[in-house]
């Protein structure tokens, strides 16, 4: 399954809404329930499907869904960019 919709269920388990439909340029304005507290549980939700940890910085510098998708990909084992290369 590809990324984008992995990350698409996540956001679907933590907002408890099976229609939303994430893209690239999802931001929290985008998602009704989206405030403080869902934004660190979502985080949460995605290092645990993932298997990633984020920093705080990373975090906070996120603009958008797309974004944090390439966080992700970046941290995933395996990645080049995840060893450096």
């Amino acid at each position: 399954m590809e990324l984008m919709a992995q990350l698409n269920e996540v956001f679907r388990d933590v907002f408890s809404d099976d229609t939303i439909e994430i893209q690239a340029t999802t931001t929290a304005k985008d998602i009704d329930d989206w405030d403080s507290l869902n934004h660190v549980n979502l985080i949460v939700a995605v290092e645990k499907r993932f298997g990633v940890k984020f920093t705080t910085r990373e975090v906070s510098g996120l603009a958008n869904v797309g974004a944090l998708a390439q966080l992700i990909e970046k941290k995933l084992p395996g990645s080049p960019k995840a060893a450096g290369v």
